[in-house]
């Protein structure tokens, strides 16, 4: 399927890796030009060449985006070289483990920095260019917002926050014709997921379990499988489709317990 995506300016926060690596190489596939955000220009360069050996477009900036003037900044320069922009994926983020028994206000407010503020400032400093080409905005977040998890709070609140927003921004934006979505990803098989499942004493034990408990052919969504969502989510082919928190997890956070 043509999902029309040819030549659209798409960032993509934290687009060098995991779930973003995905989504940039999809976007690229699918002819779009996604412009990776990143703090390590190491890492953008790295899959920026990824993506071209596989004969696609691409460009990154780096920027640290837990820095509010870094957010406003890094906007500014893909306006400057491609003088537009067609869609956001918000996506950088990690589960930095922080509780609330072992937590502080100082770890709080900066896990909140690495998962939520940049994903508003993002999109608020992108905002005049999306209304100009009607570009939508998919925001990638967690079931934690939903099933909780333990000891990572703040992580948990900022994806209730990523997920209000995207209901919020479908509402302010409505007159614009912008669409906003978000995609609730559940277990996922990433670089950071490894190293979570690495500080496991019996690490495939713990494995297993995981596996057994996903639905769906007990396997963990692909990073792919939810790139495929968003590219879709970014095209024309989902028109109509706004406000919605989509699950692409083999039915992990909904479907009765009972059945695993």
């Amino acid at each position: 399927m043509d999902l029309g995506l040819k030549d659209k300016i798409i960032i993509v926060t934290g687009g060098a890796k995991g779930i973003g690596a995905a989504i940039s190489a999809v976007l690229a596939q699918e002819g779009a030009i996604p412009v990776i955000v990143g703090r390590s220009e190491a890492d953008n360069l790295r899959h920026l060449e990824h993506i071209q050996q596989a004969g696609g477009k691409g460009a990154q900036v780096t920027a640290e985006l837990t820095d509010p003037q870094a957010c406003g900044k890094a906007v500014a320069t893909i306006a400057a070289e491609f003088g537009r922009i067609d869609g956001l994926v918000n996506n950088a983020g990690i589960n930095d483990g922080v509780g609330l028994e072992k937590g502080s206000y100082e770890a709080f407010i900066q896990s909140l920095h690495r998962n939520l503020v940049h994903y508003y400032l993002v999109a608020h400093h992108a905002l005049p260019y999306l209304k100009t080409s009607k570009g939508p905005i998919v925001n990638i977040t967690s079931k934690t917002a939903e099933t909780g998890q333990g000891n990572t709070s703040a992580y948990a609140a900022a994806n209730g926050g990523r997920n209000a927003l995207t209901r919020e921004w479908a509402v302010e934006l409505l007159p614009f014709s912008i669409r906003v979505n978000a995609i609730v990803v559940a277990e996922s098989w990433t670089p950071l997921y490894e190293s979570w499942i690495n500080t496991f004493p019996d690490k495939e034990a713990k494995l297993a379990s995981i596996l057994e408990r996903i639905p769906l052919e007990k396997r963990m969504t692909t990073p792919e499988e939810i790139a495929q969502m968003t590219a879709f989510l970014l095209s024309a082919k989902s028109s109509h489709t706004t406000g919605q928190l989509i699950h692409v997890d083999g039915g992990y956070v909904h479907l009765d317990r009972a059945l695993v």
